[in-house]
Protein backbone atom coordinates (compact mmCIF):
# COMPACT_ATOMS: atom_id res chain seq x y z
CA UNK A 1 0.00 0.00 0.00
CA UNK A 2 1.15 3.57 -0.63
CA UNK A 3 1.04 6.22 2.12
CA UNK A 4 -2.50 7.40 1.30
CA UNK A 5 -3.85 3.84 1.37
CA UNK A 6 -2.03 3.08 4.63
CA UNK A 7 -3.38 6.26 6.23
CA UNK A 8 -6.93 5.30 5.27
CA UNK A 9 -6.42 1.74 6.51
CA UNK A 10 -5.31 2.70 10.03
CA UNK A 11 -7.86 5.52 10.19
CA UNK A 12 -10.67 3.08 9.40
CA UNK A 13 -9.70 0.90 12.38
CA UNK A 14 -10.10 3.66 14.98
CA UNK A 15 -13.33 3.84 16.97
CA UNK A 16 -15.59 6.63 15.62
CA UNK A 17 -16.82 9.65 17.56
CA UNK A 18 -19.66 11.89 16.37
CA UNK A 19 -19.91 15.66 16.43
CA UNK A 20 -22.54 15.43 19.17
CA UNK A 21 -20.22 13.33 21.31
CA UNK A 22 -17.49 15.92 20.78
CA UNK A 23 -19.75 18.76 21.92
CA UNK A 24 -17.88 19.31 25.17
CA UNK A 25 -14.44 19.48 23.54
CA UNK A 26 -14.62 22.91 21.90
CA UNK A 27 -11.31 24.21 23.34
CA UNK A 28 -12.02 27.75 22.14
CA UNK A 29 -9.50 29.05 24.71
CA UNK A 30 -6.64 26.68 24.34
CA UNK A 31 -2.95 25.93 24.06
CA UNK A 32 -1.86 24.77 20.60
CA UNK A 33 1.27 22.81 19.73
CA UNK A 34 2.02 22.18 16.08
CA UNK A 35 4.14 19.50 14.47
CA UNK A 36 5.13 19.07 10.82
CA UNK A 37 5.88 15.74 9.19
CA UNK A 38 5.07 13.73 6.06
CA UNK A 39 2.46 11.17 5.04
CA UNK A 40 4.68 8.14 5.69
CA UNK A 41 5.17 9.22 9.32
CA UNK A 42 1.45 9.99 9.63
CA UNK A 43 0.63 6.40 8.70
CA UNK A 44 2.93 5.21 11.48
CA UNK A 45 1.34 7.62 13.95
CA UNK A 46 -2.17 6.39 13.16
CA UNK A 47 -1.02 2.84 13.82
CA UNK A 48 0.25 3.91 17.27
CA UNK A 49 -3.05 5.63 18.16
CA UNK A 50 -5.04 2.40 17.89
CA UNK A 51 -6.95 1.75 21.12
CA UNK A 52 -6.19 5.22 22.49
CA UNK A 53 -7.97 7.68 20.19
CA UNK A 54 -11.34 8.14 18.52
CA UNK A 55 -11.63 9.39 14.94
CA UNK A 56 -14.26 12.03 14.22
CA UNK A 57 -16.82 10.69 11.77
CA UNK A 58 -19.46 12.73 9.94
CA UNK A 59 -21.93 11.02 7.62
CA UNK A 60 -19.66 8.00 7.48
CA UNK A 61 -16.59 10.03 6.48
CA UNK A 62 -13.43 10.43 8.55
CA UNK A 63 -11.57 12.82 6.26
CA UNK A 64 -13.14 16.29 6.06
CA UNK A 65 -12.61 18.96 3.39
CA UNK A 66 -11.95 22.60 4.23
CA UNK A 67 -11.64 25.85 2.30
CA UNK A 68 -10.29 28.97 4.03
CA UNK A 69 -9.78 32.52 2.77
CA UNK A 70 -7.50 34.83 4.73
CA UNK A 71 -8.02 38.58 4.65
CA UNK A 72 -5.37 41.21 5.27
CA UNK A 73 -4.71 44.91 4.82
CA UNK A 74 -3.00 46.15 1.63
CA UNK A 75 0.28 46.38 3.62
CA UNK A 76 -0.20 42.84 4.99
CA UNK A 77 -0.56 43.86 8.62
CA UNK A 78 -1.49 40.42 9.94
CA UNK A 79 1.22 38.64 7.95
CA UNK A 80 3.85 41.08 9.22
CA UNK A 81 2.68 40.75 12.83
CA UNK A 82 3.42 37.04 12.60
CA UNK A 83 6.66 37.46 10.64
CA UNK A 84 7.98 39.94 13.19
CA UNK A 85 7.02 37.74 16.15
CA UNK A 86 4.57 40.22 17.57
CA UNK A 87 2.30 39.10 20.41
CA UNK A 88 -0.56 39.41 20.66
CA UNK A 89 -1.20 38.86 16.95
CA UNK A 90 -4.34 38.20 14.96
CA UNK A 91 -5.66 36.71 11.76
CA UNK A 92 -8.97 37.18 9.95
CA UNK A 93 -10.29 34.26 7.97
CA UNK A 94 -13.49 32.92 6.47
CA UNK A 95 -13.63 29.14 6.66
CA UNK A 96 -16.03 26.80 4.91
CA UNK A 97 -16.57 23.26 6.11
CA UNK A 98 -17.07 21.97 2.60
CA UNK A 99 -18.89 18.74 3.43
CA UNK A 100 -21.55 20.46 5.55
CA UNK A 101 -21.59 23.79 3.70
CA UNK A 102 -21.22 25.75 6.96
CA UNK A 103 -19.16 28.95 6.76
CA UNK A 104 -17.77 31.08 9.60
CA UNK A 105 -15.94 34.38 9.87
CA UNK A 106 -13.24 33.72 12.45
CA UNK A 107 -10.85 35.98 14.32
CA UNK A 108 -7.88 34.21 15.89
CA UNK A 109 -5.83 35.96 18.58
CA UNK A 110 -2.63 34.51 19.99
CA UNK A 111 -1.36 36.19 23.14
CA UNK A 112 2.19 36.45 24.49
CA UNK A 113 1.66 33.37 26.67
CA UNK A 114 1.13 31.11 23.64
CA UNK A 115 -2.59 30.85 24.25
CA UNK A 116 -5.02 31.07 21.33
CA UNK A 117 -8.54 32.45 21.45
CA UNK A 118 -10.88 32.05 18.51
CA UNK A 119 -14.14 33.94 18.07
CA UNK A 120 -16.48 33.41 15.16
CA UNK A 121 -19.86 34.17 13.65
CA UNK A 122 -21.83 32.27 11.03
CA UNK A 123 -21.90 33.85 7.56
CA UNK A 124 -23.75 32.67 4.42
CA UNK A 125 -20.68 32.22 2.22
CA UNK A 126 -17.15 33.48 1.56
CA UNK A 127 -18.39 36.31 -0.65
CA UNK A 128 -17.45 39.73 0.78
CA UNK A 129 -20.97 41.14 0.28
CA UNK A 130 -22.59 38.30 2.22
CA UNK A 131 -19.98 38.40 5.00
CA UNK A 132 -20.56 42.13 5.45
CA UNK A 133 -24.35 41.73 5.36
CA UNK A 134 -24.07 39.15 8.16
CA UNK A 135 -22.35 41.70 10.42
CA UNK A 136 -18.80 40.80 9.49
CA UNK A 137 -17.44 44.34 9.45
CA UNK A 138 -18.76 45.16 12.90
CA UNK A 139 -17.47 41.84 14.24
CA UNK A 140 -14.00 42.36 12.75
CA UNK A 141 -13.79 46.00 13.86
CA UNK A 142 -14.67 45.15 17.45
CA UNK A 143 -11.90 42.56 17.68
CA UNK A 144 -9.19 43.90 15.35
CA UNK A 145 -9.94 47.56 14.65
CA UNK A 146 -10.45 46.99 10.91
CA UNK A 147 -13.57 46.55 8.82
CA UNK A 148 -14.02 44.79 5.49
CA UNK A 149 -13.47 48.18 3.83
CA UNK A 150 -9.88 48.00 5.10
CA UNK A 151 -8.95 44.46 4.07
CA UNK A 152 -8.70 42.28 0.97
CA UNK A 153 -8.73 38.53 0.35
CA UNK A 154 -5.08 37.51 0.11
CA UNK A 155 -4.59 33.73 0.28
CA UNK A 156 -7.06 30.87 0.00
CA UNK A 157 -6.28 27.28 0.92
CA UNK A 158 -7.94 23.93 0.47
CA UNK A 159 -6.99 20.95 2.61
CA UNK A 160 -8.18 17.70 4.09
CA UNK A 161 -8.39 17.09 7.84
CA UNK A 162 -8.50 14.11 10.19
CA UNK A 163 -9.61 14.88 13.75
CA UNK A 164 -8.71 12.56 16.62
CA UNK A 165 -9.92 12.71 20.23
CA UNK A 166 -8.19 10.89 23.07
CA UNK A 167 -10.24 8.43 25.11
CA UNK A 168 -10.18 10.84 28.08
CA UNK A 169 -11.73 13.53 25.83
CA UNK A 170 -9.30 16.15 27.10
CA UNK A 171 -7.77 17.06 23.76
CA UNK A 172 -8.22 17.20 20.02
CA UNK A 173 -5.60 16.35 17.45
CA UNK A 174 -6.13 17.80 13.99
CA UNK A 175 -4.13 16.41 11.11
CA UNK A 176 -4.10 18.43 7.88
CA UNK A 177 -2.72 17.26 4.53
CA UNK A 178 -3.11 17.76 0.77
CA UNK A 179 -2.86 21.50 1.38
CA UNK A 180 -3.00 23.77 -1.67
CA UNK A 181 -2.80 27.56 -1.88
CA UNK A 182 -4.12 30.22 -4.23
CA UNK A 183 -2.91 33.81 -3.93
CA UNK A 184 -5.44 36.45 -5.00
CA UNK A 185 -2.76 39.13 -5.42
CA UNK A 186 -0.29 37.18 -7.58
CA UNK A 187 -2.69 34.55 -9.00
CA UNK A 188 -0.07 31.94 -8.04
CA UNK A 189 -1.08 28.39 -7.08
CA UNK A 190 1.10 26.05 -5.02
CA UNK A 191 0.69 22.61 -3.44
CA UNK A 192 2.47 21.06 -0.46
CA UNK A 193 2.90 17.47 -1.65
CA UNK A 194 3.58 15.02 1.20
CA UNK A 195 3.40 17.68 3.93
CA UNK A 196 1.33 16.92 7.05
CA UNK A 197 0.53 19.49 9.75
CA UNK A 198 -0.45 18.10 13.13
CA UNK A 199 -1.90 20.33 15.82
CA UNK A 200 -2.46 19.29 19.42
CA UNK A 201 -5.22 21.37 21.00
CA UNK A 202 -5.79 21.15 24.74
CA UNK A 203 -6.75 23.31 27.69
CA UNK A 204 -3.61 24.01 29.67
CA UNK A 205 -0.98 21.28 29.88
CA UNK A 206 -3.10 18.21 30.62
CA UNK A 207 -1.39 14.89 29.88
CA UNK A 208 -1.42 14.00 26.21
CA UNK A 209 -0.91 10.36 25.12
CA UNK A 210 0.07 11.40 21.62
CA UNK A 211 3.16 13.31 22.78
CA UNK A 212 4.91 10.05 23.61
CA UNK A 213 3.98 8.69 20.18
CA UNK A 214 5.30 11.79 18.43
CA UNK A 215 8.58 11.55 20.36
CA UNK A 216 8.86 7.88 19.42
CA UNK A 217 8.54 8.82 15.75
CA UNK A 218 10.90 11.80 16.17
CA UNK A 219 8.22 14.23 15.09
CA UNK A 220 9.17 17.47 16.84
CA UNK A 221 7.18 20.64 17.62
CA UNK A 222 7.35 22.96 14.64
CA UNK A 223 5.45 26.20 14.24
CA UNK A 224 3.38 26.43 11.08
CA UNK A 225 0.91 29.07 9.94
CA UNK A 226 -1.02 28.10 6.81
CA UNK A 227 -1.56 31.78 6.09
CA UNK A 228 2.09 32.78 6.43
CA UNK A 229 3.60 29.75 4.71
CA UNK A 230 1.01 29.96 1.94
CA UNK A 231 1.79 33.66 1.52
CA UNK A 232 5.53 33.04 1.28
CA UNK A 233 5.05 30.18 -1.21
CA UNK A 234 2.83 32.24 -3.51
CA UNK A 235 4.12 35.82 -3.17
CA UNK A 236 7.88 36.29 -3.55
CA UNK A 237 7.62 40.05 -2.94
CA UNK A 238 6.70 39.61 0.72
CA UNK A 239 9.36 40.05 3.38
CA UNK A 240 10.09 36.55 4.62
CA UNK A 241 13.59 36.52 6.17
CA UNK A 242 12.26 35.05 9.40
CA UNK A 243 10.61 32.18 7.55
CA UNK A 244 13.63 31.04 5.49
CA UNK A 245 14.88 28.49 8.01
CA UNK A 246 11.36 27.18 8.52
CA UNK A 247 10.87 26.77 4.77
CA UNK A 248 14.14 24.81 4.47
CA UNK A 249 13.10 22.54 7.35
CA UNK A 250 9.71 21.90 5.74
CA UNK A 251 11.35 21.08 2.40
CA UNK A 252 13.66 18.61 4.13
CA UNK A 253 10.78 16.90 5.97
CA UNK A 254 8.62 16.57 2.89
CA UNK A 255 11.45 15.16 0.80
CA UNK A 256 12.86 12.83 3.48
Amino acid sequence: MNSDETIRHWLSLLQPISLDEMGGIKLMNRTDTKFVTNKAKLAQLLELTQGKYFAQQIDGERIANYCTTYWDTPIHRFFMEHHNGRAPRQKIRVRTYVDSGLTFLEIKTKNNHGRTKKKRITVPSQERQEVVAAGGSEFAQKLTGVTFDDILPTVQNHFQRITLVNYGKTERLTIDFNVSFHNFETQSDKGTGELVIIELKRDGNVYSPVLDMLRQLRIKPHGFSKYCIGSVMTNESLKHNNFKVKMREIHKLVNA
